[in-house]
């Protein structure tokens, strides 16, 4: 009787927080359609240069190969040796329950059950995998949104405060994992530099997004304004990062003198090519990633 209350409360709170991300989307959504025009939003847009956006597309699908791998770095460390191929099916079904099912299981969660179930390794060691690699993803970024930042900011305080909050944060969580989460240790600084490598193909993405809507100028402010809109993005307040993304772009925009509707349509071209991306994904619903490999071939803990 336990188990059903619990699994009953369980579903409420997953239905609640997916009200509440589709709530904060809207109201998201619903705030930039009064400060954006529409009409000149779309012209834009019919005169972007497609091919450019294609490379956009490209060069976002290598940064997730390259994602895939840092993350089966802290796999190994926990004696998961996946196959890179099966781990990169793992990690695109992740992108697609990310993205198109948020209201049910997240991609993390999947992969944290999953690695469970069949392999036998304990919840906190899958789980703690997950959650290190994205930390060391952010770290990557921290460090170049730190670069951008001493390119366009202004106020040295402000450049001051980004580089030193990178490298705090690094060493912060070098040492946590150095005493909490040992395992990991050996994957840290490769899994940070994979984190730079992600990164720099990732901003290869948007700088082949702006330059396909005929920018030639101030691309350091507009790629800084990504890197921003990137980590809001993670968050887990709206579906998929929609709405959050375009707001730190339409207000930081602002912030740098730059044009409005083009900063917002660059938010939601990222969007857009964050959703072709991961809708490879579905696929791999039907056909089970980890079908070809047997339970003998993972080194258990």
């Amino acid at each position: 009787m336990e188990d059903i209350t619990v699994k009953v409360g369980s579903k409420k709170n997953n239905y609640l927080q997916l009200l509440l991300k589709i709530t904060i989307t809207v109201v998201c959504i619903w705030y930039i359609s009064k400060k954006i025009d529409f009409r000149q939003l779309s012209e834009t847009l019919f005169h972007a240069k497609w091919l450019l956006l294609m490379y956009g597309i490209i060069f976002y699908l290598i940064s997730k190969v390259f994602a895939a791998i840092r993350l089966n770095i802290y796999f190994r460390n926990i004696n998961i040796h996946l196959p890179q191929i099966v781990n990169l099916k793992l990690y695109w079904l992740g992108l697609f329950y990310n993205l198109f099912l948020p209201g049910s299981i997240s991609g993390d969660a999947y992969k944290v059950i999953r690695l469970t179930k069949q392999f036998g390794i304990p919840y906190k060691k899958t789980t703690s995998a997950v959650l290190l690699d994205r930390v060391t993803g952010l770290l990557g970024l921290a460090f170049v949104l730190a670069f951008y930042g001493a390119l366009v900011l202004d106020n040295r305080f402000y450049i001051l405060g980004l580089i030193v909050a990178a490298i705090l944060a690094t060493l912060a969580s070098y040492f946590i994992i150095k005493k909490w989460f040992r395992d990991f240790l050996p994957g840290f600084w490769p899994t940070f530099l994979w984190g730079l490598v992600v990164q720099l193909f990732a901003n290869a993405s948007a700088y082949a997004i702006i330059l396909s809507l005929g920018l030639d100028h101030d691309l350091s402010k507009y790629i800084f304004i990504f890197l921003v809109a990137s980590i809001a993005a993670v968050l887990p307040l709206t579906l998929g990062g929609l709405g959050a993304r375009e707001i730190v772009f339409l207000e930081l925009s602002k912030y740098f003198g730059l044009n409005e509707h083009t900063s917002v349509l660059i938010g939601f071209l990222v969007y857009i090519t964050v959703v072709i991306s991961s809708a490879g994904g579905v696929f791999y619903i039907f056909v089970d990633p980890l079908r070809t490999v047997k339970t003998n071939e993972i080194k258990t803990a």
